[in-house]
Protein backbone atom coordinates (compact mmCIF):
# COMPACT_ATOMS: atom_id res chain seq x y z
CA UNK A 1 0.00 0.00 0.00
CA UNK A 2 1.59 3.47 -0.61
CA UNK A 3 1.41 6.07 1.91
CA UNK A 4 -0.08 9.13 0.00
CA UNK A 5 0.95 11.50 3.06
CA UNK A 6 4.70 10.76 2.34
CA UNK A 7 4.22 11.70 -1.47
CA UNK A 8 5.06 15.37 -2.60
CA UNK A 9 3.28 18.00 -4.59
CA UNK A 10 4.84 19.96 -7.34
CA UNK A 11 4.14 23.23 -5.03
CA UNK A 12 6.14 21.97 -2.18
CA UNK A 13 9.23 21.32 -4.12
CA UNK A 14 8.92 24.25 -6.08
CA UNK A 15 8.68 26.62 -3.09
CA UNK A 16 11.57 24.71 -1.27
CA UNK A 17 13.44 25.68 -4.41
CA UNK A 18 12.34 29.06 -4.21
CA UNK A 19 13.31 29.56 -0.39
CA UNK A 20 16.70 27.54 -0.36
CA UNK A 21 17.84 29.00 -3.39
CA UNK A 22 20.91 30.61 -2.14
CA UNK A 23 22.17 26.91 -1.32
CA UNK A 24 20.56 25.16 -4.85
CA UNK A 25 21.91 28.00 -7.30
CA UNK A 26 25.48 26.57 -7.76
CA UNK A 27 24.74 23.33 -8.13
CA UNK A 28 21.62 23.55 -10.38
CA UNK A 29 23.57 26.23 -12.66
CA UNK A 30 27.06 24.10 -12.84
CA UNK A 31 24.45 21.06 -13.74
CA UNK A 32 23.09 22.78 -16.52
CA UNK A 33 25.82 24.35 -17.77
CA UNK A 34 27.36 20.62 -18.40
CA UNK A 35 24.42 19.54 -19.83
CA UNK A 36 24.54 22.07 -22.09
CA UNK A 37 28.17 21.23 -23.26
CA UNK A 38 27.54 18.09 -23.61
CA UNK A 39 24.31 19.08 -25.94
CA UNK A 40 27.05 20.58 -28.26
CA UNK A 41 30.47 18.52 -28.07
CA UNK A 42 28.47 15.55 -29.62
CA UNK A 43 27.97 17.24 -32.96
CA UNK A 44 29.48 20.59 -32.21
CA UNK A 45 25.40 21.63 -32.94
CA UNK A 46 23.12 22.23 -30.47
CA UNK A 47 20.63 21.57 -32.78
CA UNK A 48 20.80 18.19 -33.99
CA UNK A 49 21.62 16.76 -30.18
CA UNK A 50 18.02 18.58 -29.45
CA UNK A 51 16.55 16.76 -32.93
CA UNK A 52 17.86 13.81 -31.38
CA UNK A 53 16.90 13.95 -28.12
CA UNK A 54 13.26 14.82 -29.44
CA UNK A 55 13.27 11.27 -31.19
CA UNK A 56 14.69 9.77 -28.31
CA UNK A 57 12.08 11.24 -25.57
CA UNK A 58 8.79 10.38 -27.78
CA UNK A 59 10.53 6.84 -27.80
CA UNK A 60 10.47 6.78 -24.03
CA UNK A 61 7.33 7.86 -24.00
CA UNK A 62 5.93 4.59 -25.93
CA UNK A 63 8.20 2.81 -23.54
CA UNK A 64 6.05 3.92 -20.63
CA UNK A 65 2.82 3.81 -22.41
CA UNK A 66 3.51 0.36 -23.15
CA UNK A 67 4.37 -0.60 -19.40
CA UNK A 68 8.26 -1.11 -20.68
CA UNK A 69 11.35 -0.52 -18.64
CA UNK A 70 14.51 -0.35 -18.80
CA UNK A 71 17.39 -0.06 -16.31
CA UNK A 72 20.69 2.44 -16.97
CA UNK A 73 22.58 -1.27 -18.32
CA UNK A 74 19.52 -2.51 -20.47
CA UNK A 75 19.00 1.00 -22.26
CA UNK A 76 23.05 1.01 -23.32
CA UNK A 77 22.91 -2.33 -24.03
CA UNK A 78 22.41 -1.88 -27.26
CA UNK A 79 23.94 -0.22 -30.58
CA UNK A 80 20.63 0.85 -32.48
CA UNK A 81 17.62 2.70 -30.76
CA UNK A 82 14.48 2.07 -32.78
CA UNK A 83 12.66 5.12 -32.60
CA UNK A 84 8.83 5.46 -32.20
CA UNK A 85 7.12 6.76 -35.50
CA UNK A 86 7.45 10.96 -35.84
CA UNK A 87 6.63 13.72 -37.57
CA UNK A 88 8.54 16.81 -38.63
CA UNK A 89 5.55 18.86 -37.73
CA UNK A 90 5.91 18.01 -33.80
CA UNK A 91 9.82 18.41 -33.80
CA UNK A 92 9.39 21.87 -35.25
CA UNK A 93 6.83 22.47 -32.80
CA UNK A 94 8.42 21.13 -29.75
CA UNK A 95 12.14 22.62 -30.31
CA UNK A 96 10.03 25.87 -31.79
CA UNK A 97 12.21 25.20 -35.03
CA UNK A 98 11.24 26.13 -39.34
CA UNK A 99 10.29 23.28 -41.08
CA UNK A 100 13.68 24.14 -43.95
CA UNK A 101 16.09 23.61 -40.15
CA UNK A 102 14.40 20.45 -39.39
CA UNK A 103 14.60 18.93 -42.53
CA UNK A 104 18.03 19.82 -43.32
CA UNK A 105 19.49 19.05 -39.24
CA UNK A 106 17.65 15.53 -40.06
CA UNK A 107 19.54 15.44 -43.23
CA UNK A 108 22.59 15.98 -42.20
CA UNK A 109 22.36 13.32 -39.50
CA UNK A 110 21.51 11.07 -41.84
CA UNK A 111 24.64 11.85 -43.67
CA UNK A 112 27.21 11.24 -40.54
CA UNK A 113 25.22 7.59 -39.99
CA UNK A 114 23.52 8.56 -37.05
CA UNK A 115 20.33 8.38 -38.28
CA UNK A 116 19.36 5.64 -40.84
CA UNK A 117 16.08 4.83 -42.50
CA UNK A 118 14.64 1.21 -42.79
CA UNK A 119 11.41 1.79 -44.92
CA UNK A 120 9.14 3.12 -42.46
CA UNK A 121 11.29 2.75 -39.38
CA UNK A 122 13.63 5.27 -37.96
CA UNK A 123 16.86 3.87 -36.56
CA UNK A 124 19.51 5.71 -34.29
CA UNK A 125 22.86 4.00 -34.99
CA UNK A 126 24.64 4.92 -31.71
CA UNK A 127 28.20 3.21 -33.22
CA UNK A 128 27.99 6.33 -35.55
CA UNK A 129 28.76 8.95 -33.01
CA UNK A 130 30.51 9.39 -29.31
CA UNK A 131 28.46 7.96 -27.00
CA UNK A 132 28.80 9.35 -23.60
CA UNK A 133 26.40 7.18 -21.26
CA UNK A 134 25.64 10.18 -18.58
CA UNK A 135 27.28 8.98 -15.86
CA UNK A 136 28.49 12.37 -14.68
CA UNK A 137 25.04 14.11 -15.67
CA UNK A 138 23.23 10.90 -13.40
CA UNK A 139 25.57 12.16 -10.46
CA UNK A 140 24.94 15.74 -10.87
CA UNK A 141 21.41 14.90 -11.31
CA UNK A 142 20.77 13.46 -7.72
CA UNK A 143 23.14 15.26 -6.11
CA UNK A 144 21.00 18.13 -6.56
CA UNK A 145 17.67 16.34 -6.18
CA UNK A 146 19.16 15.17 -2.24
CA UNK A 147 19.79 18.61 -2.04
CA UNK A 148 16.40 19.42 -2.43
CA UNK A 149 15.16 16.79 -0.57
CA UNK A 150 17.59 17.55 2.63
CA UNK A 151 15.85 21.50 2.18
CA UNK A 152 12.19 19.92 2.15
CA UNK A 153 13.37 17.16 4.73
CA UNK A 154 14.53 20.82 7.33
CA UNK A 155 10.53 21.46 7.11
CA UNK A 156 9.74 18.03 8.19
CA UNK A 157 7.39 17.82 4.34
CA UNK A 158 9.75 15.04 3.06
CA UNK A 159 10.71 12.13 5.54
CA UNK A 160 12.32 9.30 3.83
CA UNK A 161 15.95 9.18 4.25
CA UNK A 162 18.55 9.41 1.31
CA UNK A 163 21.66 9.73 -0.35
CA UNK A 164 22.87 11.06 -3.60
CA UNK A 165 23.82 7.23 -4.22
CA UNK A 166 20.42 5.76 -3.27
CA UNK A 167 18.82 8.37 -5.73
CA UNK A 168 21.40 7.59 -8.65
CA UNK A 169 20.51 3.70 -8.47
CA UNK A 170 17.11 4.61 -8.51
CA UNK A 171 17.47 6.90 -11.68
CA UNK A 172 19.37 3.91 -13.17
CA UNK A 173 17.13 0.90 -12.03
CA UNK A 174 14.52 3.31 -13.69
CA UNK A 175 16.33 4.60 -16.64
CA UNK A 176 13.70 4.74 -19.01
CA UNK A 177 11.56 6.29 -17.06
CA UNK A 178 13.03 8.64 -15.17
CA UNK A 179 15.16 9.99 -18.20
CA UNK A 180 12.30 10.65 -20.01
CA UNK A 181 11.16 12.66 -17.13
CA UNK A 182 14.63 14.30 -17.21
CA UNK A 183 14.38 14.91 -21.56
CA UNK A 184 10.48 16.79 -20.66
CA UNK A 185 12.20 18.96 -18.15
CA UNK A 186 15.24 19.78 -20.18
CA UNK A 187 14.04 20.13 -23.74
CA UNK A 188 11.27 23.31 -22.79
CA UNK A 189 13.65 24.74 -20.42
CA UNK A 190 16.54 25.28 -23.61
CA UNK A 191 13.74 26.04 -25.64
CA UNK A 192 12.28 28.71 -23.25
CA UNK A 193 15.58 30.28 -23.16
CA UNK A 194 15.98 29.76 -26.72
CA UNK A 195 12.64 31.71 -27.98
CA UNK A 196 13.81 34.63 -25.63
CA UNK A 197 17.50 34.72 -26.83
CA UNK A 198 16.46 33.40 -30.52
CA UNK A 199 19.58 31.51 -30.48
CA UNK A 200 20.67 28.20 -28.84
CA UNK A 201 24.56 28.92 -29.31
CA UNK A 202 23.87 32.50 -27.61
CA UNK A 203 21.96 30.69 -24.35
CA UNK A 204 24.88 28.31 -24.07
CA UNK A 205 27.30 31.34 -23.36
CA UNK A 206 25.62 33.30 -21.83
CA UNK A 207 25.16 30.77 -19.68
CA UNK A 208 28.77 29.98 -19.03
CA UNK A 209 28.95 33.71 -18.57
CA UNK A 210 25.86 33.39 -15.80
CA UNK A 211 28.17 30.47 -14.16
CA UNK A 212 30.99 32.25 -13.67
CA UNK A 213 28.98 35.45 -11.76
CA UNK A 214 26.71 33.11 -9.36
CA UNK A 215 30.18 31.15 -8.53
CA UNK A 216 31.63 34.69 -7.46
CA UNK A 217 28.71 35.58 -6.17
CA UNK A 218 27.93 31.85 -3.69
CA UNK A 219 31.78 32.49 -2.34
CA UNK A 220 30.57 35.73 -0.52
CA UNK A 221 26.99 34.21 0.34
CA UNK A 222 28.36 31.23 1.80
CA UNK A 223 30.90 32.93 3.90
CA UNK A 224 28.28 35.91 4.99
CA UNK A 225 25.16 34.21 5.40
CA UNK A 226 24.43 30.68 7.99
CA UNK A 227 20.70 30.52 6.70
CA UNK A 228 19.29 29.83 3.13
CA UNK A 229 18.19 33.02 0.97
CA UNK A 230 15.56 32.94 -1.09
CA UNK A 231 15.60 33.67 -5.00
CA UNK A 232 14.30 36.91 -4.61
CA UNK A 233 17.16 38.28 -2.25
CA UNK A 234 20.08 36.15 -4.21
CA UNK A 235 18.93 37.91 -7.31
CA UNK A 236 18.66 41.78 -5.84
CA UNK A 237 22.42 40.81 -4.29
CA UNK A 238 23.78 39.72 -7.91
CA UNK A 239 22.18 42.59 -9.34
CA UNK A 240 23.81 44.68 -6.71
CA UNK A 241 27.25 42.68 -7.07
CA UNK A 242 27.07 43.58 -10.77
CA UNK A 243 31.04 44.57 -11.59
CA UNK A 244 32.51 43.69 -8.44
CA UNK A 245 33.39 40.59 -9.28
CA UNK A 246 35.58 39.49 -12.62
CA UNK A 247 34.15 38.90 -15.54
CA UNK A 248 34.86 36.22 -18.32
CA UNK A 249 37.02 36.63 -21.52
CA UNK A 250 36.08 35.15 -24.65
CA UNK A 251 38.85 32.87 -25.48
CA UNK A 252 38.06 31.60 -21.70
CA UNK A 253 34.60 30.83 -22.61
CA UNK A 254 35.64 29.57 -25.95
CA UNK A 255 38.14 27.35 -23.81
CA UNK A 256 35.34 26.28 -21.31
CA UNK A 257 32.33 25.64 -23.81
CA UNK A 258 34.66 24.58 -26.91
CA UNK A 259 32.47 26.91 -29.17
CA UNK A 260 35.26 28.87 -31.81
CA UNK A 261 36.07 31.93 -30.12
CA UNK A 262 35.12 34.11 -33.56
CA UNK A 263 31.54 32.70 -32.50
CA UNK A 264 31.74 33.53 -29.21
CA UNK A 265 32.66 37.32 -30.00
CA UNK A 266 29.77 37.43 -32.12
CA UNK A 267 27.32 36.09 -30.27
CA UNK A 268 28.19 38.13 -27.14
CA UNK A 269 28.05 41.21 -29.41
CA UNK A 270 24.01 40.24 -30.05
CA UNK A 271 24.02 39.76 -26.01
CA UNK A 272 25.63 43.09 -25.55
CA UNK A 273 23.05 44.60 -28.43
CA UNK A 274 19.63 43.32 -26.00
CA UNK A 275 21.57 44.30 -22.84
CA UNK A 276 21.94 41.23 -20.99
CA UNK A 277 25.38 41.18 -20.79
CA UNK A 278 27.91 43.78 -20.75
CA UNK A 279 32.00 43.87 -21.24
CA UNK A 280 33.97 45.36 -18.57
CA UNK A 281 37.64 47.41 -18.87
CA UNK A 282 39.28 44.15 -18.93
CA UNK A 283 37.70 42.83 -21.79
CA UNK A 284 35.58 40.72 -19.84
CA UNK A 285 31.79 39.97 -20.09
CA UNK A 286 29.49 39.66 -17.10
CA UNK A 287 26.06 40.03 -16.54
CA UNK A 288 24.23 43.33 -16.81
CA UNK A 289 21.55 44.93 -14.22
CA UNK A 290 19.23 44.04 -16.52
CA UNK A 291 19.91 40.26 -16.62
CA UNK A 292 17.39 39.05 -13.84
CA UNK A 293 14.67 41.26 -14.63
CA UNK A 294 14.35 40.01 -18.37
CA UNK A 295 15.35 36.16 -17.65
CA UNK A 296 12.43 36.20 -14.62
CA UNK A 297 9.77 35.39 -16.55
CA UNK A 298 11.86 32.36 -17.91
CA UNK A 299 12.90 31.30 -14.61
CA UNK A 300 9.95 30.39 -13.21
CA UNK A 301 8.76 28.38 -15.73
CA UNK A 302 12.16 26.45 -15.00
CA UNK A 303 11.48 25.86 -11.81
CA UNK A 304 8.07 24.67 -12.33
CA UNK A 305 9.63 22.00 -14.89
CA UNK A 306 12.68 21.49 -12.65
CA UNK A 307 9.90 21.40 -9.53
CA UNK A 308 7.49 18.20 -11.23
CA UNK A 309 10.96 16.55 -12.36
CA UNK A 310 12.23 16.08 -8.79
CA UNK A 311 9.28 15.60 -7.51
CA UNK A 312 8.81 12.42 -9.38
CA UNK A 313 11.65 10.69 -8.77
CA UNK A 314 11.68 11.63 -5.09
CA UNK A 315 7.94 10.16 -5.02
CA UNK A 316 9.33 7.32 -6.86
CA UNK A 317 11.76 6.76 -4.57
CA UNK A 318 9.01 6.73 -1.59
CA UNK A 319 7.25 4.02 -2.67
CA UNK A 320 9.79 1.43 -4.65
Amino acid sequence: QIDFTKTLTDEQVYEAIMANYSSLSKEWISHQWTWMNSVYSTFKDHYKYMILTCLVEKTLQFYDQMGVNYNYEEYYSKSYLHIEKFSIINICEKLNLPKETVRRKILELEQLGVIKRQKKQIIIDRTAFKLIKPDNQIKLTSNYIFLVSQALSKNNIYSTKLNPKVIENGIKKKFSITWRWFYRMQIPLVIGYEKFMHDLVGFHIWGTIAMNQVLNISKDLESKNKFPLDHKTVSDMLIKNVGTNPGVSAMSISDMTSIPRPTVVRKCTYLLKIGLIKINSKKQYELSNLNFRKTLVYQKEVFWNKAKFIRKVLNLLVIS
